[in-house]
C-alpha cells in the first residue's frame, strides 16, 4: 500500500519529521522508494537538472507526465507528488482541473503541487473537491522568479511576512493536505508550521519545518552548475561518475577492455567449419 495523505498529516500531529525528495527516472525513484522516504516529488526542477534548461519555466506538462510515469513505476510505496508547470493551473480553474487531472489519470501521480497562496486558493479548493490531493508552495517560487527578480529569500520585510502567513493558512482552509515553504526564514517559517495544521515541508527554511525537500541531484552531487545554500551534499556522484567513464575510454583505447571475461563463447568447430567454407 501506498503512504496517503492521512499517513502525512498524522506524521505531524505525531511530530514525526517528514522526509521528502525528488526524483525523475525510474532508477532513482526506485532507490528513494526502497529508502523509506514516504514522499517524492516529481519537481520541475527537472528542467534545470535533467533537460538543461535555465530555468523551470520552458518545463512542458507533456515533459513532466514523460517523467511522472517513469517515477511512479519505480516508486511502489511513497506517494508520488506532480509538479504542476507554469501556466498549467493559472489561467482558469478549469484548465488547472484538466491538467491536475492528466497527472493523476495518465501520470499515476497521486497528488500535484502548485505554487502560489491566495491566487491558487480557488483552484485548490476546486481540485480537492474533485478528489485530487493537492499541495502548496509558498515562499520562493521558482515559476514567478521574473516577477520576484531572481532566486532570492522571501518574507523578510514585514508585509512579505505577514503575506506568507495569510496565504499558508488560506492553502490549509482550501484544503491543500501540506505546503512547502521554500528560501523562507527560519522564524518565519517555525511560525507557520505552529499556526496551520498541515504539514509544512522546508527547502531553505529552517530545521523547524515538519519536514524536508531536497532536489535529489544536489544531495547526491550530480548537478554541479549550482549549488544552493540550502543543499547539503552527501555523496560527491559527479566525481565518481566522471572518473569512471575516463577509466572506460582509456581502457577501450588500450584494448584492455572487453577482455574474455566480458565476451561470450562458442563450440569452436563452428568456426573452424565456416572458415573453410570461406
Amino acid at each position: 500500500m501506498r503512504v496517503t495523505i492521512s499517513e502525512i498529516k498524522e506524521m505531524k500531529q505525531k511530530k514525526e519529521k517528514i522526509p521528502m525528495l525528488t526524483a525523475y527516472d525510474y532508477i532513482t525513484a526506485k532507490m528513494v522508494d526502497e529508502a523509506d522516504v514516504p514522499l517524492i516529488l516529481v519537481g520541475d526542477s527537472l528542467g534545470m537538472v535533467m533537460l538543461g534548461y535555465e530555468s523551470t519555466i520552458p518545463v512542458t506538462i507533456d515533459e513532466m507526465l514523460h517523467h511522472t510515469k517513469a517515477v511512479v513505476r519505480g516508486a511502489k510505496k511513497a506517494l508520488v507528488v506532480g509538479d504542476m508547470p507554469f501556466m498549467t493551473y493559472h489561467a482558469s480553474v478549469s484548465d488547472a482541473l484538466y491538467n491536475a487531472a492528466k497527472f493523476i489519470q495518465e501520470g499515476g501521480a497521486q497528488a500535484v503541487k502548485l505554487e502560489g497562496g491566495e491566487i491558487v486558493a480557488e483552484a485548490v479548493k476546486r481540485l480537492t473537491a474533485c478528489g485530487i490531493p493537492v499541495m502548496g508552495h509558498i515562499g520562493l517560487t521558482p515559476q514567478s522568479i521574473y516577477q520576484l527578480g531572481g532566486f532570492k529569500v522571501q518574507g523578510k520585510v514585514p508585509e512579505r511576512a505577514q503575506r506568507l502567513l495569510k496565504d499558508a493558512c488560506i492553502l490549509e482552509e482550501a484544503g491543500a493536505f501540506a505546503v512547502v515553504l521554500e528560501c523562507t526564514p527560519a522564524p518565519l517559517s517555525k511560525l507557520i508550521t505552529q499556526r496551520i495544521s498541515i504539514p509544512t515541508i522546508g527547502i531553505g527554511a529552517g530545521p523547524d519545518c515538519d519536514g524536508q525537500v531536497q532536489v535529489i541531484s544536489d544531495i547526491l552531487g550530480l548537478y554541479t552548475d549550482f549549488v544552493p545554500k540550502h543543499a547539503k551534499r552527501y555523496a560527491r556522484l559527479a566525481d565518481e561518475m566522471k572518473a569512471a567513464i575516463v577509466d572506460y575510454a582509456a581502457e577501450v583505447k588500450s584494448a584492455s577492455f572487453p577482455t574474455m571475461k566480458q565476451s561470450y563463447t562458442m563450440d569452436e568447430s563452428i568456426i573452424e567449419e565456416l572458415a573453410q567454407s570461406t
